[in-house]
């Protein structure tokens, strides 16, 4: 089955590939009979830029000939999902060696686009990471990886998929280690140069003494300023220009013009003009901008120590209980169901549930909370979190990539990978900055050196050098990226789990937050608080009812029902039939007796009669309870009163996010009286009561369509639609909860006040990120114009190519350096 090709007039026309056209396979998940794969047919065909989509339902699978300039796999995947149909994607990062400036990034990012197969692709400057979502049946990351080095001489490692197996220490003090090195012999060599530079002034034509800055400068350029050359020379070869292209182009020039004026000195004065060098220039500037490198190699390094410090905490070996003997093993070779052994002091180094023992872990290192936990056995504990006493045998129920500590590293790696739409900008510009540049030091040049200025070939030769070395897109590039990556470690280390960078550009952005009731502003744990009950009818007959159709539920307040039930020696049997009435409650036959439990919704569909039991009801209610009404046969039987805590921190976060200015409304199914009591113990005054379960994520496009930017804070079960459709969706989760999708920033522990901490947090990141590129934007605005010579008419300024290095290498270094305020700034 398949879509006519658009403007095709003969099947010869249709099976060749017009020039200018891509194609892809997209293995599609869910079509059961071949009507869905005429939808899936009819929405691709429809789609911008396809030519032609031919959907195969045996094979499970989309053909799709489309433009690439109109469209992307990414927007078909989308198309295809939108039906409710799943297309199922693989991602890889690659840890990326030679990435040397903003360029890089948008040449690497072309090379994975036009690779077959690619959905989307990102590369990370600051942290030399380049990351892309494939389809497994087209591509691999050893093609990806390969299209990576084709790109210009990078070399491409897969990182693991739990990530701790990259060794992100290492990597970094071998790039530290090497800048080092190059800046020592560089500084050795250049000082002597830059003395017998400033000596020459005073002892012209002295030619032993140019052979001497020769054969000083030689090594110089080509040992430590070797990495600028190779970069050119890759540059070069793929028709790119970056930012080895202007060092090199710099250093060169004037290595060029010295070695010529000192081999050659009658090329000079035979144009009448007096020889002179400039090796200290050429030297100066390849040692300037390695202590620059190697200043911000070290910045770099602490804006990711957060997720380097996460992945240290997981303990090399594990002590495993294997035949009755216990033996330490590599903690990658612990296997679900394997007995693990645990002492005091010792970390947890895998998932799992306490079989044996009793003690308190330390989860600071996960959820930020400081207070040990206590365990028993059945209670779960987590890798990388530590055992303070007692001794512990645990069941590993999940190991490697799927401990939370993985998904951790995993979701704090892929939003340190994101890029904000802010960022988008800066890659344009950085993309195209230094042909402009190359552009603007060439005219610089020229005007210096034609009449009418007609200025000394030295002079101009200086301004160009200037122009070409002050020019910094770096800045550029890790004006976002080392922003983000500090924020998002500083919300990891908080327990505070951001997923992307649209998430920090959202928070920033949000008038109005909306709390859920049940777990997220209570605690969850509800218990029984009374009852109103009809005349002549027990309160045991009402639990033994409830808990009867209750009893297999999940629900927290069913939950409450059947353990009050228990505690008053009531045994409830189980149902002969149950049918879930979704929004309302449940209804089942319990000895005989058709049973309604649920809402009033559900009574008053049934025409049953309150007034019994109103009174006692309004009671409750005005204790904050949610009333559970019950009937038989027919027969309003009363209602059970359960009342939820408040959380502590609740009022304390209510009353932070409105001193930001913030709107606060809670969302709930409970009645108006009984929610108007619990938000007000909050501090809220605005209350959307009587909402059904599937209601709620229409009544967050509500307040959306009111002009309000909405975040939605709830348990991320209950409340995933909600969240979903909310621009910025808070999910108050544990450990087990951690890889909720619905959530754009999960909370690793249940303290509310972690919610204006995230806000904050994403607003100064923002914030932040902002400043950087103001700065990096005004830098090169200003510098470069002062380097090409504009204020020497007025002024006789003119900017020293040295000086020009060293403000080059101080402009990227300063913006790091900003970024890494964030890791020791005040939030709240």
């Amino acid at each position: 089955m398949g879509s006519k090709p658009k403007n095709d007039s003969s099947d010869t026309a249709a099976a060749a590939k017009p020039a200018g056209t891509s194609q892809v396979e997209l293995p599609v998940e869910g079509m059961s009979c071949a009507s869905c794969a005429a939808r899936i047919d009819a929405k691709l065909a429809a789609s911008e830029g396809v030519a032609e989509a031919n959907v195969n339902f045996a094979a499970g699978s989309a053909t799709v000939r489309f433009d690439p300039s109109r469209t992307t796999p990414e927007a078909l995947i989308t198309a295809v999902k939108s039906l409710g149909y799943s297309v199922p994607t693989a991602r890889v990062e690659f840890a990326v060696e030679g990435i040397n400036c903003s360029a890089c990034v948008k040449r690497i990012e072309d090379a994975l686009a036009a690779e077959r197969g690619v959905v989307s692709s990102s590369v990370n400057f600051a942290s030399r990471t380049a990351s892309a979502t494939y389809l497994p049946n087209e591509t691999d990351p050893g093609r990806l990886a390969a299209a990576i080095s084709h790109a210009g001489g990078y070399k491409a490692a897969a990182i693991g998929s739990d990530g701790v197996a990259y060794d992100e220490d290492a990597r970094l003090k071998k790039e530290y280690s090497s800048l080092v090195k190059s800046l020592i012999l560089s500084a050795a060599l250049s000082a002597p140069v830059f003395i017998l530079s400033m000596v020459h002034i005073k002892q012209l034509n002295h030619k032993i003494m140019f052979y001497i800055l020769f054969a000083l400068t030689t090594p110089v350029l080509f040992g430590p300023g070797r990495r600028f050359l190779t970069g050119f020379y890759h540059a070069l070869r793929n028709k790119t220009a970056d930012m080895n292209t202007l060092v090199a182009l710099g250093t060169v020039s004037a290595y060029i013009y010295s070695a010529t004026a000192t081999f050659f000195p009658e090329f000079f004065r035979f144009a009448g003009i007096e020889p002179a060098v400039y090796y200290d220039t050429t030297c100066m500037i390849i040692t300037l901008i390695l202590f620059g490198r190697m200043l911000e190699a070290g910045a770099r390094g602490r804006t990711s120590e957060s997720i380097r410090a996460l992945m240290r905490l997981r303990p090399r070996t594990a002590r495993v209980i294997r035949g009755g003997v216990e033996s330490d093993v590599p903690t990658e070779e612990v296997e679900v169901g394997d007995i693990v052994v645990i002492r005091p002091g010792e970390s947890v180094p895998v998932d799992g549930k306490v079989a044996e023992g009793f003690s308190s872990i330390n989860e600071s290192m996960i959820t930020g909370e400081s207070a040990p936990v206590d365990k028993k056995p059945g209670d779960e504990v987590f890798g990388a979190t530590v055992n303070t006493n007692g001794s512990l045998r645990v069941e590993a129920t999940r190991v490697g990539a799927d401990t939370l500590l993985a998904q951790i590293i995993r979701l704090v790696r892929e939003a340190q990978g994101s890029k904000a739409p802010v960022q988008r900008l800066a890659d344009k510009v950085a993309s195209v900055f230094v042909p402009v540049v190359l552009g603007i030091a060439a005219v610089s040049f020229l005007v210096w050196v034609l009449p009418p200025l007609d200025y000394s070939l030295q002079f101009s030769m200086l301004i160009f050098i200037s122009v070409l070395i002050i020019a910094c897109p770096c800045a550029l590039g890790l004006a976002t990226p080392t922003a983000i990556m500090v924020g998002t470690g500083r919300g990891a280390g908080m327990g505070i789990l951001i997923r992307n960078a649209q998430a920090l550009e959202n928070a920033r952005l949000i008038t109005t937050v909306v709390f859920d009731k049940t777990g997220t502003l209570t605690t969850g744990h509800p218990r029984v608080s009374g009852f109103a009950l009809s005349p002549g009818v027990p309160a045991a007959d009402l639990l033994y009812f409830a808990a009867a159709v209750e009893k297999d539920s999940e629900h927290p307040v069913a939950k409450a029902i059947v353990l009050r039930a228990g505690e008053d020696g009531v045994s409830a049997p189980s149902p002969k039939s149950f049918e879930a009435i979704p929004g309302l409650g449940a209804k089942a036959v319990v000895d005989d007796h058709e049973v309604l439990v649920g809402n009033w919704k559900l009574m008053e569909s049934n025409r049953m009669d309150a007034a019994p039991v109103r009174a006692a009801c309004e009671e409750l209610e005005k204790e904050s309870a949610t009333l559970v009404y019950v009937s038989s046969d027919g027969v309003l039987l009363g209602a059970i009163g359960v009342t939820d805590t408040l959380k502590e921190s609740a009022r304390a976060a209510v009353e932070r996010l409105k001193k930001s200015g913030l709107k606060i409304v809670m969302l709930t199914g409970d009645t108006r009286r009984a929610a108007e009591s619990i938000a007000s113990k909050a501090g809220i005054e605005n209350v959307i009561s009587e909402v059904l379960p599937g209601e709620k994520n229409a009544r967050i496009e509500k307040l959306k369509q009111a002009g309000e930017r909405v975040a939605m804070v709830g348990d991320g079960i209950n409340d995933a639609p909600a969240l979903a459709a909310a621009d910025l969706g808070i999910a108050i989760g544990s450990g087990a909860d951690v890889a909720m999708a619905a959530a754009d920033i999960t909370l690793m522990r249940e303290d509310l006040l972690g919610v204006p901490l995230a806000i904050e947090l994403s607003k100064k990141t923002m914030r932040t990120i902002r400043q950087n590129l103001f700065w990096a934007f005004a830098y090169n605005v200003i510098a470069i114009p002062i380097a090409a010579g504009i204020l020497y008419p007025h002024f006789h300024f003119k900017l020293d190519p040295m000086l020009a290095s060293a403000s080059m290498a101080l402009s990227s270094v300063s913006v790091v350096s900003n970024s890494l305020r964030l890791r020791k700034s005040r939030i709240i």
